[in-house]
């Protein structure tokens, strides 16, 4: 392990180390003639004899046994002699009579007056033996390791390194000494290393398996990943030394994890998007729900589109050099500006040239990706010349477009690009776009059909409803029809003004128990009939026993109708009711009031008899016909609801316009998702 020298330098001396407290040095000093001049301490606990028991002896007597002195004598004259050291392991006696194999380190020395002595080291040889054990197996596997190893010394400095984390940072050990890990590796996050090391260096607490990712000079173009673990390094005197560093590369299993936690992203951002994507049978709100899945997991900015003839229900087909014309109907970016502005905005058609990528995306049904974007492709992927600079502002630099495709027709795309996320595109990416799009694709066919459905069955509801005079009759008459929104299909509510023969007028409410366009072709024959029967001046409960009739005819259609007769002459009205909500009357003077009147079975039920009631309709008089949608919650008692609705009718002068839309405003409830039909009429001064 190639290491730093140490030296005390200009900062003076040093502490001491804790090594030779280990060897437990013993010194010994002998004169010219063999006896002991000097005993140290360490002597004392090695030989077991005190200094006083031990100085002006001779040495062989006291240190070996009787049968090695002759040997010892020899040896110890040669040294004098010839001034050689001499150096071994020798068996020595200690006081107690045991004896100890011990190593020597004898040499000649001689004072400022030329007299010559002996000096005598002396260690155990079995601390001397375990200490060079563990020197040579710490070499070794310093030298052998595959894992990087290094020593920093207690200001952060490189003081030696193994030659596993040369070949890891691609540096010799030289241009590690004496230098941090800022200099050595600028490129690894050196703040949050040292910040480690410090605490280590603080606290004696290792730090194990810490993982941290950068690129060395070793492999300087791609991204590696360590798993770091940091010793504080210490002496037996407890002195803080500096800190040990093992360095293990896990660039394999770095990205092993990396590769399954995108896969694990990825199946979660499927499974997200298979509850978020389709929850309604809104066209524009499941395009949502698509851009809003893809950022921002997969994309910094994502445009769903539509072709144009695919949105009215038109199946097409682009030819090669046809350009595409586009409906615009969700856009998502977090933070872009510039990218939303070069995007076409919900509801806007805008043609694509031929060479347009989204163009060719459509045209074949297959996915476009430029992984990395340059200014030439910019053009390609822009609407026009503006779009372009505003892409390039906001730093495009991957695009992927993929079909939106459903029962085997090509319906749009899924635009996607990429600005702040710096990784471009890849083929997991592009399998992930095409499994959202594919899911996508079917939830948006499904809402466009239901739309075009919806939009049909509407139209016909809509030419089936009375287009009536504001007077008529005697009466001054408002209306409303509000359809159910869009997640849901067109009802069968209806409402209709008849004139009738002598001045007077027929008020008729009904809803036919279902929805589509089944429900509004029923709605319509029934309104038929209604009318054609009023023509009779049939009284108002046999006219309700015919529709019963009818209704039964109808698929078996069930339809709940209130139908009145007002008579300005008499000033009263004649009702009957087929299983509907009763009509409210607003008279002045008076608390409104909902009419006691009895229910009687819906219509298409059978067998079941109705009734007509006579109630007085005096001018200024106001009648409220309504169908359950106006009313009905699931949130609140249906009494609730209609005591709400009285409370309203507080102003019998109030205008019939702006009493029909109070009623809408603050009744018609948003988790409600049902037709309402309403018709407000208020009886006028006799003429």
């Amino acid at each position: 392990m190639s290491e730093a020298g140490s030296s005390a330098g200009d900062g003076g001396p040093s502490g001491p180390s804790g090594l030779l407290d280990i060897l437990n040095v013993a010194s010994v000093v002998l004169d010219t003639e063999g006896r002991i001049a000097l005993w140290s301490p360490q002597a004392e606990e090695l030989f077991g004899y005190s200094a006083q028991e031990a100085l002006g002896r001779f040495a062989a007597r006291v240190m070996v046994h009787e049968r090695h002195v002759d040997l010892v004598v020899k040896l110890f004259a040669d040294v004098m002699a010839t001034g050689q050291s001499w150096a071994g392991a020798f068996p020595i006696r200690r006081k107690d009579g045991t004896t100890r194999l011990v190593e020597f380190r004898n040499m000649r020395l001689m004072d400022d007056r030329g007299r010559v002595y002996a000096l005598g080291l002396a260690a155990d040889q079995t601390t001397v033996r375990r200490l060079e054990r563990n020197v040579a197996m710490a070499t070794r596997m310093v030298a052998q390791s595959p894992n990087g190893l290094a020593v920093l010394d207690t200001d952060l400095r490189y003081v030696s390194v193994n030659p596993a984390l040369e070949r890891i940072n691609g540096l010799p050990a030289e241009e590690h000494i004496g230098r941090t890990v800022r200099e050595v590796l600028p490129r690894l996050d050196a703040d949050a290393l040292e910040a480690a090391a410090r605490q280590v260096l603080e606290t004696g607490e290792p730090l194990v398996d810490r993982s941290t990712t950068g690129r060395t000079p070793a492999d300087p173009d791609q991204e590696h990943a360590w798993s770091l673990s940091l010793y504080r390094l210490e002496d037996a005197r407890g002195t803080v030394l500096g800190v040990a560093v093992s360095v293990r590369d896990v660039t394999d299993r770095h990205r092993a994890a990396v590769e399954a936690e995108a896969a694990r992203r990825r199946l979660a951002l499927i499974a997200d998007a298979s509850t978020r994507i389709g929850t309604t049978l809104d066209l524009e709100r499941t395009a949502r729900e698509l851009a809003d899945v893809a950022v921002p997991e997969l994309a910094d900015v994502a445009a769903v589109d539509l072709l144009d003839a695919v949105v009215a229900g038109r199946r097409t087909s682009l030819g090669p050099a046809e350009s595409a014309v586009i409906r615009a109907l969700a856009v998502r970016a977090v933070d872009e500006p510039d990218a939303l502005l070069a995007a076409d905005q919900p509801g806007q058609v805008a043609g694509y040239a031929p060479d347009r990528l989204i163009t060719e995306c459509v045209r074949s049904g297959r996915p476009v990706m430029v992984a990395h974007v340059k200014d030439d492709d910019l053009g390609r992927i822009a609407r026009s010349p503006d779009a372009v600079g505003l892409l390039a502002r906001a730093g495009v630099h991957s695009y992927l477009a993929v079909p939106l495709i459903a029962r085997g027709e090509v319906l749009g795309a899924l635009d996607l690009k990429r600005t702040r996320n710096p990784l471009p595109f890849s083929r997991d990416d592009l399998l992930l776009a095409r499994e959202l799009a594919a899911r996508a694709a079917v939830q948006i066919d499904n809402a466009r059909w239901y739309q075009n459905a919806r939009t049909t069955a509407l139209t016909l509801q809509r030419s089936l409803l009375p287009s009536h005079p504001t007077v008529t009759g005697g009466l001054e008459v408002a209306s409303r029809y509000q359809p159910a929104d869009a997640t849901t299909e067109v009802g069968g509510d209806w409402f209709d003004v008849i004139p009738l023969p002598d001045g007077k007028t027929a008020l008729v409410v009904g809803d036919v128990m279902g929805s589509g366009i089944d429900a509004a072709a029923a709605m319509g024959r029934l309104r038929t009939a209604t009318t054609t029967l009023a023509s009779l001046a049939l009284d108002p409960a046999v006219l309700l026993e015919h529709l019963d009739r009818i209704t039964q005819g109808l698929d078996h259609s069930i339809a709940t109708c209130v139908y009145v007769v007002h008579d300005p002459r008499l000033g009263r009205c004649r009702i009957a009711n087929a299983g509907h909500l009763p009509p409210a009357r607003v008279r002045p003077g008076r608390p409104p009031e909902l009419l006691d009147l009895p229910t009687g079975a819906p219509l298409g039920v059978g067998g079941v008899a109705f009734s007509t009631t006579d109630v007085d309709f005096a001018p200024g008089d106001q009648l409220v016909l309504y169908t359950d949608g106006l009313v009905e919650t699931r949130t609140h008692s249906l009494d609730e609801r209609l005591e709400a609705l009285l409370a309203l009718l507080d102003d019998p002068a109030r205008p019939l316009e702006e009493v029909c839309d109070l009623l809408l405003g603050a009744l018609h409830h948003p988790d409600n998702h049902d037709d309402v039909a309403l018709l407000v009429a208020r009886a006028l001064p006799r003429r």
